[in-house]
């Protein structure tokens, strides 16, 4: 009956997703780098990987799989995006067995210098001007349960564009529930895997600097009076991308050196439609060196319009000889982005 429960809660799932309703108020939020997705192992599989992240990137995916990582570790990402962006990640979790772990992250994009124009000076003024988004995070996962898993982040989330800023300071709660359902060994950690998260649920985010300052004539039709009074544009509040995911991951394959891991994820944004995240890894294990890992993907099903599509990666977890419980990974993921290209993103990851 329970299994039974279990198959009709993804089907619902499904449906909801593909059955979502208008409109999808788009392009009604700030910070959406918030949005594009960090770490290499996830971006290969599609970003499915909310009930089964157990790595420092948790911090962005699910605060909870901070409480499944084995071992303390820290983690970099680069990643080039689109029209000559650059995104990077970092991030460092501390495995304290009886306290749980605590980690921090920070992930950040450079949108690159450009050129400052006028009306009078097309040519350009000689100036520059940029643009950064970035975030910091401070986590915390904690098994509560052996079979149940809970984790938090505070994040402070800021936007600088020349001489503007905003800032805005948010919440990310998750958990993780792993069941004996289809385990091939009937150990729970190789059972049907249950993650949600709710990420970004945090104050609006406002604009406001000396860029704003332009100006005016209050009283164009009076000649005498202050022809350049200081006045100042009132930038409308935003609200952040929030995300709720929520995912289910299986493992038919597990043997004393093979894993393959299947998983969904469906996503409710509050600037979108609902869309299916699908991924896949397949890990091989040399006990006397490490791992190796294939990964597979698609972001996004059932999005229209969407330029998301097939992901797929590799990655390696290289055990160091004669240094006790430390190793060295390295991850690679492939992202089609449809018409804008695609992306590749290069993560390399220490564990002690």
């Amino acid at each position: 009956m329970n299994r039974f429960k279990m198959i009709i809660l993804v089907v619902l799932v499904a449906v909801m997703s593909v059955f979502a309703q208008k409109p999808y108020r788009r392009g009604t939020t700030a910070a959406n780098f918030l949005e594009i997705g960090y770490g290499s192992h996830a971006n290969a599989m599609g970003d499915a990987v909310v009930s089964t992240v157990n790595d420092p990137s948790a911090v962005y995916w699910n605060p909870a799989g901070l409480a499944l990582m084995r071992q303390s570790g820290v983690q970099f990402m680069m990643q080039p995006w689109i029209a000559g962006i650059n995104t990077t990640f970092a991030s460092a979790g501390l495995v304290l067995d009886r306290y749980g772990t605590f980690a921090i992250g920070y992930y950040q994009v450079d949108y690159g210098r450009e050129e400052v124009t006028t009306l009078e000076m097309q040519e350009g003024t000689g100036e520059h001007y940029s643009a950064n988004d970035y975030c910091i995070s401070l986590s915390y996962g904690q098994r509560l349960a052996q079979w149940f898993a809970f984790g938090a982040s505070a994040k402070m989330v800021a936007s600088t564009i020349w001489h503007s800023n905003a800032s805005a300071v948010a919440l990310d709660l998750g958990a993780i529930v792993n069941t004996h359902f289809f385990s091939p060994t009937g150990e729970r950690t190789d059972g049907l895997a249950i993650g949600m998260s709710i990420s970004n649920y945090g104050t609006r985010m406002k604009y406001d600097g000396m860029d704003l300052i332009q100006p005016i004539d209050p009283t164009p039709s009076k000649a005498g009076d202050f022809a350049n009074v200081d006045g100042q544009y009132r930038t409308q509040a935003w609200e952040l991308p929030l995300i709720f995911r929520f995912g289910m991951a299986v493992h038919p394959v597990v043997t004393s050196n093979q894993r393959l891991t299947l998983e969904v994820d469906a996503l409710h944004p509050n600037n979108n439609q609902e869309t299916l995240n699908l991924g896949g890894q397949y890990e091989f294990t040399v006990h006397s060196f490490g791992s190796f890992y294939l990964r597979g993907g698609y972001k996004a099903l059932f999005m229209e319009d969407s330029e998301y599509g097939l992901s797929y990666g590799a990655g390696v977890l290289y055990r160091i000889k004669g240094m006790k419980n430390m190793a060295m990974k390295i991850d690679f993921a492939y992202r089609d982005m449809g018409v804008l290209g695609s992306v590749n993103a290069y993560t390399i990851s220490f564990l002690f």
